[in-house]
């Protein structure tokens, strides 16, 4: 296959440097006990109140504050001082404790009572009904011990396994098959804007892309986030001038498009990264929601899509369309992928030009300085961390079939991880096989008479690595050393562990966890908690209805399109990510954001790009970065008056 010209000029976008530097250093140290005991809980109230957290935004605000910092003492933060507090922030804000307030909420929740399961959910995921530290909602409670222990416990192995599976498909991706991964420059040039020196920022654009993109950020995020968070302190109902999440259409569609979710997000985030995106796995994904478009109403007619009835809103009818007939198919594309990329990777080990692409001896020689680790120690990692998984379901389910954690950890991630590594690689998409997990739990109970639900709160070993590559790649694209990201690991993991612990206590102590006082979780977590619980019951009552889900010759069609989509591309020389593209329009996840996507490739490509010319692929990752700092900084804004506000009224004036 010819090598793809916008493959070529995505993997050009930024050249990857020569030196590269630790950044580690008592700044370091100082930016993660600020992330963790600032940015942390803002994240954590967030999550509850409005379904999201402050997300990359939060990275932002922490390089632009220390910047400022070492401006006013007259130094200057290197680019991988500057890299390593971006790295960190996104580490400090996956708050693990999170998810204990949710397992004290399902043991006690109206759909665990009604669907009789609240006494068969295990004393290690979260204390009985009984206890008083549920009535005195603490975790500082004995009965919390097994639950702290296990959770502190999975963690260890999982921050050491990221330099596992996922690091050795970063060596195979980056450094052999040598893929774009269009995502990496949006990290790496937002931080080498913000790594310049003042008298650097008065010449350089970077700044000044960024500051625009952070204004239009801000102004957006007033109406989107500021607006409805005041307004919803002093008012009945919050003011949403833009609807959250989405316009919902389609029940006004349904009598013309039968089987079709349709509807727009409104977030003005997803045209820039709509900018960003490589076009043709922009088209792609329109492509595919063009053909779910025809195809939908005549599965519908034809019976095959026959879950789906009128009145069905967006989350309904994706759910029903999936159960019918995508879940289906969309493992058979999945699978197309897998084939197709196996194939490119050994026929980029067997041949091909040296300055075209790496060798398999690429694997085994890095790039000097780079800090890389043993690819064969990589290798160990992640053998080591799968068995530990594999001993510890052991542990925790013993009458659950051994068999099935050693194929979900030596056989299902590797190849899911490895599909996910291309996608993320060439289109910037992660791939997801839905249910997977779900059927395997329900074919033990089935065929190997395994009863209870304790597997569904099992640490099973089935992990999804390829995103982990992106990450490998935006640290090498700004000459940060992986031993600086090791040792930044080594310093971030207590202050997330001691700040999540203390925080989760704390909200919790605010109210009660779903409540007005925390809307988004009083709103969904009642539907989530029935929808989690009714899947769990199914290895109750030996309930098979996934299976009927599962149609083989659906899972046939989609491999046979995938691989013949993928040949024809070859050979008529179109560009090879729209095969990647119409996998994504074809998952029939919820599609309303990809008109904006499309918007924002549109105007890239025939607008910006003939007016700035081939800076244009620079300019767009930091208009986006600036965007997401924007965003966040309304986003924090709004979550510390809420916070102030919300932890006054508990006080006894």
């Amino acid at each position: 296959m010819k090598e793809d010209r916008e493959l070529q000029e995505y993997r050009d976008l930024l050249k990857t440097p020569t030196h590269f530097e630790e950044g580690f250093d008592w700044k370091t140290v100082v930016g993660a006990i600020f992330i963790g005991f600032l940015m942390m809980p803002g994240s954590m109230y967030l999550q509850l109140v409005i379904g999201t957290g402050i997300g990359p935004a939060a990275r932002w605000v922490t390089i632009i504050l220390f910047a400022e910092l070492a401006k006013r003492s007259y130094s200057d933060l290197k680019q991988q001082e500057i890299f390593l507090l971006y790295y960190m922030a996104g580490a400090a804000l996956h708050t693990p404790f999170q998810g204990l307030l949710w397992n004290q909420y399902l043991v006690q929740s109206d759909a665990a009572r009604m669907l009789g399961v609240a006494e068969f959910i295990p004393a290690w995921v979260a204390p009985p009904l009984e206890s008083s530290a549920l009535v005195e909602r603490t975790l500082f409670h004995r009965d919390w011990l097994i639950p702290i222990l296990l959770l502190i416990g999975t963690q260890i192995i999982t921050r050491v396994d990221q330099f596992g599976l996922g690091y050795a498909l970063y060596r195979i991706t980056s450094d052999v098959e040598k893929l774009p991964f269009p995502m990496a420059p949006v990290a790496a040039l937002g931080t080498m804007a913000l790594a310049e020196s003042a008298e650097e920022r008065e010449k350089s654009w970077k700044w000044r892309v960024f500051s625009i993109g952070g204004v239009i950020g801000l102004v957006f995020g007033a109406v989107y986030v500021l607006l409805p968070a005041l307004s919803g302190l002093v008012l009945m109902e919050p003011i949403r001038p833009i609807p959250i999440p989405w316009v919902e259409l389609t029940v006004h569609t349904e009598d013309w498009l039968p089987a079709v979710a349709t509807g727009i997000q409104l977030d003005l985030g997803l045209v820039f990264i709509g900018m960003v995106l490589p076009f043709w796995a922009v088209m792609g994904g329109l492509g595919g929601l063009i053909i779910t478009l025809i195809a939908n109403p005549i599965l519908y007619r034809h019976g095959i899509l026959h879950r789906w009835h009128p009145g069905m809103r967006t989350v309904e009818t994706v759910f029903a369309n999936n159960f019918d007939f995508y879940l289906s198919f969309s493992i058979g594309l999945g699978l197309a992928i897998g084939l197709v990329g196996i194939w490119h990777v050994a026929r980029s080990f067997g041949g091909g030009r040296a300055d075209e692409r790496g060798r398999l001896r690429d694997l085994f020689r890095p790039p000097p300085g780079r800090g890389d680790i043993n690819f064969w120690l990589s290798i160990g990692i992640y053998v080591f961390s799968t068995v530990s998984y594999v001993l510890l379901c052991v542990w925790l389910v013993p009458n659950f079939p051994v068999v099935f954690f050693l194929i979900y950890g030596f056989l299902y991630t590797p190849v899911i991880s490895y599909i996910t590594a291309r996608m993320e690689g060439i289109a910037g998409q992660f791939v997801s096989l839905p249910l997977v997990r779900e059927a395997s739990f329900i074919a033990g109970a089935k065929y190997f008479g395994y009863q209870g639900i304790e597997i569904w709160y099992a640490p099973i070993p089935i992990h999804n690595y390829g995103s982990a590559t992106v990450s490998f790649r935006e640290i090498e694209l700004t000459g940060t050393s992986i031993r600086g990201i090791i040792k930044s690991e080594i310093v971030v993991f207590p202050v997330v562990m001691i700040a999540s612990l203390l925080f989760s206590q704390f909200i919790w102590q605010l109210a009660p966890i779903p409540s007005s006082a925390y809307p988004f979780a009083q709103e969904l977590w009642h539907l989530q908690a029935l929808n989690t619980l009714l899947m769990q019951t199914s290895t109750l009552e030996g309930n098979s209805l996934f299976f009927q889900a599962l149609n083989w010759i659906y899972v046939g069609s989609g491999t046979l399109l995938g691989v013949v989509t993928y040949i024809l591309l070859t050979l008529f020389g179109l560009p090879v990510m729209l095969v990647y593209g119409l996998v994504r329009g074809l998952g029939q996840s919820t599609p309303h954001g990809l008109l904006l996507e499309v918007i924002g490739a549109l105007l890239g490509r025939y607008i910006f790009r003939r007016r700035y010319g081939a800076m244009w692929g620079q300019y767009s990752p930091v208009l986006l970065a600036g965007f997401s700092c924007g965003m966040g900084l309304m986003g924090m804004f709004a979550m510390g008056l809420t916070l102030i506000l919300k932890s006054l009224a508990r006080l006894p004036y």
